[in-house]
């Protein structure tokens, strides 16, 4: 069985991942039937039929919660050793050692970077999914990126949620320039992201990736594709102006 996480699919049980969630975009090793609850598309089954949607309507929601515990766990241990440091370091400067006032503010800075980060992954949004103009969101995210896409390309999300999403993304690839281009698949609207030059590695590896998909995949409705780890992309509800 594939069963639907945010916007894409996780086979149950090796965790293979396909995407985007579309009838027109079957998963592999079929033939698979569509599980569909209330004109939703929730997973693929050899038969489809409302007990093993309804199934997979509960798998996916497990494996979401299962994926956002997991983050926050590791997110908050290392929350948690970076404040120890900086506690240990503002004590040592503060009884002969004032040599260690310049690391103490990188450490501060450490520990705010990686409270956003916990912050990120813990927010549920409120905003009502709305139709945002990427272009727009784009040149606020990533203003110095290289884009190309059409003038039409609209999205259904949270505009701030999305914001975040795309500075993880610049942050997780940052390089000597990215490009980003979008196109039209399906019902869908693909964002890849391309750097030239090597990128810079991140302190931790949670900001990347799994922070990325986590925010894409589960607040976006979204799917991450990192597939080709030099050219991530994510898929996004396409926008139809009534």
């Amino acid at each position: 069985m594939w069963v639907r996480v945010g916007g894409g699919m996780e086979h149950v049980p090796d965790h293979r991942r396909h995407g985007p969630a579309d009838r027109d975009f079957a998963p592999p090793g079929g033939p698979w039937e569509p599980l569909v609850l209330n004109g939703r598309l929730v997973g693929w089954a050899e038969r489809a039929g409302l007990r093993p949607a309804r199934q997979a309507l509960e798998i996916g929601q497990r494996l979401v919660d299962e994926q956002r515990e997991h983050l926050l766990a590791r997110l908050g241990h290392k929350l948690r050793s970076a404040v120890l440091a900086l506690q240990e370091s503002a004590r040592q400067a503060a009884f002969g050692r004032p040599e260690l006032l310049e690391g103490v503010f990188e450490q501060a800075q450490e520990v705010a970077r990686r409270a956003a980060a916990l912050e990120a992954a813990a927010i549920v949004p409120k905003d009502i999914a709305r139709g945002v103009v990427l272009g727009a969101v784009l040149n606020l995210a990533l203003p110095s990126a290289i884009k190309r896409l059409p003038s039409e390309a609209a999205v259904v999300g949270s505009e701030p949620v999305l914001v975040e999403a795309l500075t993880r993304i610049r942050e997780w690839k940052s390089g000597d320039s990215l490009h980003v281009a979008a196109e039209p698949v399906g019902s869908w609207w693909k964002l890849s992201f391309m750097t030239s030059g090597e990128p810079k590695p991140l302190a931790l590896p949670e900001l990347g990736e799994p922070l990325v998909r986590l925010i894409v995949d589960t607040q976006l409705g979204g799917w991450l594709d990192a597939s080709d780890g030099d050219q991530p992309a994510i898929y996004l509800p396409a926008y139809h102006p009534r």
